[in-house]
């Protein structure tokens, strides 16, 4: 699927959802902001639990979207069991972001790009090891990279055009934008799965 049917297919994906998809973002920012008013416990809770779940849930959403599931506010709090694989995602995926870029930024925006469908594979899988997931985006973003950094481009005029809007273009930009990133990792996945096979030996403990 080339980048333009992943745009035009996320265009009719959110249509109708567009009103649900702002309320759920707004309750993800109000709790994300009333948790970081509580001293300490609220920082700890926000970077251990609260930011991890919701950001889970949130690809959850949007994958959900692209197969055709309506969204519901309830849908935010699905992923607060998995808090704990979904930590230790986001730790390692910064942890190696990071120490890829001190060789430089380009290093690090490779390995970004290579890190970038690990948590839609937990997404579908919230039981796979963190690690697991992390090596199949890097197999799965094989080939890829290029692609996705293109298509994040591709959005670059719009995001200006938001700042021109005073965000209010941003309602509809960001569920566009997430579900084309949703369709673009259901466009890859086919090719990783039956190639899957060569892989296995790298995930063997």
């Amino acid at each position: 699927m080339n980048r333009a049917e992943l745009k035009a297919n996320a265009k009719q994906q959110i249509k109708g959802n567009i009103g649900i998809l702002f309320a759920i973002a707004l309750l993800a920012i109000a709790i994300i902001f009333a948790v970081n008013l509580i001293p300490i416990v609220g920082t700890l809770a926000l970077a251990l639990v609260i930011s991890p779940a919701l950001s889970l849930a949130l690809i959850t959403i949007y994958l959900n979207l692209t197969k055709g599931i309506k969204p519901q506010i309830a849908d935010l709090f699905n992923q607060f069991n998995s808090f704990w694989p979904a930590f230790k995602a986001t730790f390692f995926v910064g942890l190696f972001t990071m120490l890829w870029s001190l060789l430089l930024y380009i290093p690090g925006i490779i390995k970004a790009l290579s890190y970038s469908m690990t948590m839609y594979i937990l997404a579908e899988d919230p039981t796979k090891p963190a690690l697991q997931a992390i090596r199949e985006s890097k197999e799965m973003m094989h080939g890829h990279k290029a692609d996705l950094f293109v298509l994040y481009l591709s959005f670059f005029g719009w995001i200006l055009l938001g700042y021109l809007t005073l965000g209010l273009l941003y309602i509809w930009l960001v569920p566009y934008m997430e579900t084309t990133l949703a369709n673009f990792y259901n466009s890859i996945k086919p090719q990783y799965v039956s190639d899957a096979p060569s892989y296995s030996a790298a995930y063997e403990e």
